[in-house]
């Protein structure tokens, strides 16, 4: 556990394991400790810990009126990963209302950050960040995002296994090359939404691995797109 601002250089901080495969090559792996689970409003400003889960952050925005994090009611995971790859609904995301980071050696304001659709450049450790503030909590948009995700699998999951191409769905490409409910070992493209890949209960990291490769081999060579990995893999033999 992280609990002050020494830690080392090579190692991979975990959030709450969303979005994530860990491989049996995985680098030292550490976690914020909850000291950094907090939310303060200063000065018209909210200051929230990496470590403070979505769901936390939805209800004291409910308690204080504070528009535009209701998306984050339906995402799994700690605000530190939602930053790290700029999570969101639809055309929600977190960087939307952000003002900066913090980090073990600066504050960062958003402007110096490099960010789009499901990605950033950061590549330190997140302890903080600060957001605008606006009034005007909106229930209405709790059950438009749980309607949103309505399609998706309940089944243990690593989440959404690749990007969104621009103009097009990585789960309709899934499933136009045959591999909606492809299961290889006990891991499988979900038949709810292909785009989730679920483990049937003794799922490792090779069949993953093994499945992962198929979709993007065949995707691009059936219909010349190449996916993009939405999830991490955590293996030094995958690592960038």
């Amino acid at each position: 556990m992280i609990d002050s601002h020494t830690y080392p250089e090579d190692s991979y901080l975990l959030g709450s394991l969303n979005n994530i495969i860990v491989g049996p090559e995985h680098p030292p792996l550490m976690r914020l400790s909850k000291v950094f689970d907090f939310i303060r409003l200063e000065d018209d400003r909210l200051h929230i810990g990496a470590a403070t889960p979505g769901g936390k952050i939805v209800s004291f925005c409910k308690r204080h009126d504070i528009a535009h994090f209701e998306f984050m009611a339906h995402l799994p995971g700690t605000l530190g990963g939602m930053l790290q790859m700029n999570a969101g609904l639809k055309s929600y995301e977190t960087f939307d209302y952000l003002l900066d980071i913090r980090t073990k050696d600066a504050v960062i304001e958003k402007a110096d950050v490099d960010y789009g659709y499901r990605r950033t450049d950061i590549d330190e450790v997140v302890f903080e960040a600060s957001f605008r503030v606006e009034q005007g909590f909106a229930s209405s948009k709790i059950e438009m995002f749980k309607q949103m995700r309505s399609n998706q699998p309940r089944d243990p999951s690593a989440g959404s296994c690749f990007k969104n191409p621009p103009g097009d769905y990585a789960g309709r490409l899934i499933e136009a090359v045959g591999l909606k409910g492809h299961r290889i070992g006990d891991m499988e493209f979900s038949d709810i939404h292909s785009n989730f890949l679920i483990n049937l209960g003794m799922g490792s990291f090779d069949d993953a691995m093994a499945i992962i490769k198929l979709a993007e081999e065949r995707v691009f060579d059936l219909m010349g797109i190449s996916l993009e990995r939405e999830i991490i893999i955590l293996d030094r033999r995958y690592l960038p």
